[in-house]
């Protein structure tokens, strides 16, 4: 068995040693950019209140101020968490994938459980713009990072006696880039960027709401 960390892979070296396949057209991730997700004036007021800090020094900030003055908040501020499943931060994620033992932390999962993660639904990994080259250099890329943890919560999910295959879902961020990731399969597909910096940072939101929904309707 051979192990290996999250951060040692790149997509291409994920498609060769797990036979994946990067898509460009996906129904699941078409499925959730254009579900039907309000947001009320209070909830826009909010998010512009987030966005202002990130608009005024986002580009500045480390990793962790990334963390923890912007994502965390909006994702919080999207209601995921039910007695059923929360987001989980810095955990670890270990698991086999063919012939690889991998291992890793995970910026931010949701997963199954309330006071711990169990079975994780989504897996998310970020990096602070102005970081971004060191992170690729030092720690690995940001896509293939969620990816591989994707990978490895698809093999959990799969675990479970009698469950039929199911998506994962994922996102990696970074700066001010949100990019989405559906793993349906050996199938993944990547949306196109979003920038939390203007409009769209209604979308994201729209998106994080909507993966709640995705989790109790479809995952669970």
């Amino acid at each position: 068995m051979k192990k290996a960390s999250f951060k040692e892979w790149t997509l291409d070296r994920l498609d060769a040693e797990f036979g994946l396949k990067q898509i460009r057209r996906c129904e699941l991730m078409q499925a959730w950019e254009t579900m039907q997700i309000g947001i009320s004036d209070y909830e826009k007021q909010v998010l512009i209140d987030f966005q202002e800090g990130l608009i005024r020094a986002g580009k500045a900030w480390n990793e962790t101020e990334l963390e923890n003055k912007f994502i965390s908040p909006l994702i919080t501020f999207a209601k995921v968490d039910t007695d059923e499943f929360g987001y989980f931060l810095e955990r670890n994620l270990q698991g086999v994938v063919g012939e690889y033992e991998l291992a890793g932390i995970v910026d931010g999962m949701i997963a199954s459980g309330f006071r711990s993660p169990h079975i994780p639904f989504f897996c998310m990994r970020s990096a602070a713009q102005h970081e971004y080259k060191r992170s690729v250099d030092n720690e690995g890329n940001p896509d293939a990072q969620a990816l591989v943890a994707m990978l490895v919560a698809r093999e959990q999910n799969n675990q479970r006696e009698g469950a039929p295959l199911k998506p994962i879902y994922g996102l990696y961020i970074v700066g001010l880039i949100w990019n989405f990731i559906v793993l349906d399969g050996n199938e993944y597909c990547i949306s196109k960027d979003y920038n939390a910096s203007d409009e769209e940072i209604f979308d994201i939101f729209r998106m994080m709401k909507g993966l709640k929904v995705i989790i109790q309707t479809k995952l669970l």
